[in-house]
C-alpha cells in the first residue's frame, strides 16, 4: 500500500469533513485545500487577539500523540447555532458577543465528533498501521483573559500548521487551524531519508579554500554533512559565513536574495536556511513565506539575520515563518550553534 502525505491525508479529511457537516447542520459548508507552514506555540499565539476553540484529538494505537484543532470562537459558536437550530439574528449576537453557552459547548462537541469520524474514516485506510482518533472535551481560550502556560491552551513546541478556510455561503467566516507536533507528524509520514554521499571523482581542479575546510572538517564529523542554505545579497558576508558553517562541517549552498531560489531548494536538498537581510521590512521578511511554500514537504528551519531587530520586526518574522532570528554582523559561534541546534532537533 502506497501512503498517502500527511497533507494530502489532511484536505482528504477537511473535504469528507465539509460533506458530512453539510449534512448534519442542514447547511452547505465547503473548506479550503490547506496550506502548511513551519510554527511553535509562541510564533502561532504571537500576534492573537481572538477567543478561539480548541479540540484536542488524540492518536491511538500504533500511532501516539495529541493534535489541536483549533476553531475561532465566532465559528464554533456559528456551527453550534446551526445544529441547536437557533434564530439567525440571536447567533449573530452570540457571535458578535463571543458568547458560548453549555447548550453551545454541548453541541460543538457533537460536531466535533462527526469530524473525528470524518478524519478517522480518511486516516485508517491511509495509514500502514492501525491508528484511532479520540477527541477530548475541546475548550475555550480567550487571548488575555485566560492564562497561557507551557501546557495551556497547547504544549509548548514545534508544529505542522495546516490552515484551510471555512465558507458557508452568505457568512464570515475564519480559518480552521490544525497543530500537529512534529513528533506526531513524522510518525505518520516519516522524513526522507538522507541520500548516500556519492563517492567523488579525482579532479584535477584544486578546490577552494572553502571547500578544504568544510571537507576536512566534515570528515570528522558527519560524511559529506548537512546542507545548508545561505542567502544573503553581500558577497564578502555571504563568503565570511559561507567559510564559518563549513568549517563546522557543514555543506554549504550560498546564493544571493536574487538568485533563482526554487530552483536552488529543488536541488540543494536544504535541511536548514540562513537568510541575511538589509532591513525588516514587509518585503524582505516576507522570503519566509517563499522559502517555507517551497519545502511544504519537508518543512525548512530559518534563521533570518539583519543589522537592526525591533519588536515588531521579530513578531513580523516570526509571523511570516521565521524559526530564529540572529543580529547582523553574523557572530559565527552563534550561528553554528543555532543551526546545530535545528538540525539535532529534525
Amino acid at each position: 500500500m502506497k501512503q498517502l502525505k500527511l497533507k494530502d491525508m489532511m484536505d482528504a479529511a477537511l473535504t469528507q469533513t465539509g460533506e458530512e457537516s453539510s449534512m448534519l447542520l442542514g447547511q452547505q459548508l465547503n473548506i479550503d485545500e490547506s496550506d502548511t507552514v513551519s510554527t511553535n506555540k509562541v510564533t502561532y499565539f504571537s500576534d492573537m487577539d481572538d477567543a478561539i476553540f480548541v479540540a484536542n484529538v488524540e492518536a491511538r494505537e500504533e500511532y501516539n500523540g495529541q493534535f489541536y484543532m483549533i476553531f475561532s470562537l465566532r465559528d464554533a459558536i456559528l456551527l453550534s447555532g446551526l445544529l441547536l437550530g437557533i434564530p439567525p439574528a440571536r447567533v449573530n449576537e452570540k457571535r458578535r458577543l463571543a458568547i458560548m453557552e453549555p447548550d453551545d459547548i454541548d453541541a460543538f462537541g457533537e460536531i466535533m465528533n462527526q469530524i473525528i469520524g470524518s478524519f478517522n474514516s480518511v486516516f485508517k485506510p491511509s495509514l500502514p498501521q492501525k491508528i484511532h482518533l479520540k477527541l477530548n472535551a475541546p475548550k475555550k481560550f480567550i487571548p488575555g483573559v485566560d492564562e497561557m502556560s507551557d501546557d495551556e491552551p497547547i504544549p509548548t513546541g514545534d508544529y505542522v500548521l495546516f490552515r484551510a478556510q471555512l465558507n458557508m455561503e452568505g457568512l464570515e467566516m475564519d480559518r480552521l487551524n490544525i497543530l500537529v507536533p512534529l513528533e506526531l507528524a513524522h510518525q505518520i509520514e516519516p522524513p526522507a531519508a538522507e541520500p548516500e554521499p556519492e563517492s567523488e571523482a579525482v579532479s584535477d581542479d584544486q578546490p577552494s579554500a572553502t571547500e578544504s575546510a568544510g571537507a576536512s572538517a566534515a570528515g570528522a564529523d558527519v560524511a559529506g554533512g548537512a546542507t545548508i542554505l545561505l542567502l544573503e545579497d553581500d558577497e564578502q558576508l555571504r563568503e565570511i559565513v559561507k567559510q564559518s558553517l563549513s568549517a563546522a562541517g557543514l555543506c554549504v549552498v550560498a546564493a544571493s536574495l536574487k538568485a533563482d531560489i526554487r530552483e536552488i531548494c529543488a536541488q540543494s536538498n536544504a535541511r536548514v536556511a540562513v537568510v541575511g537581510v538589509a532591513d525588516t521590512e514587509d518585503r524582505e521578511l516576507a522570503l519566509c513565506i517563499k522559502l517555507n511554500a517551497m519545502n511544504q514537504d519537508s518543512p525548512l528551519p530559518i534563521i533570518m539575520c539583519a543589522p537592526q531587530w525591533t519588536r515588531s520586526g521579530v513578531l513580523k518574522a516570526l509571523k511570516y515563518g521565521a524559526r530564529d532570528i540572529v543580529l547582523k554582523p553574523y557572530d559565527a559561534d552563534e550561528l553554528v550553534s543555532k543551526v546545530n541546534r535545528f538540525l539535532k532537533a529534525a
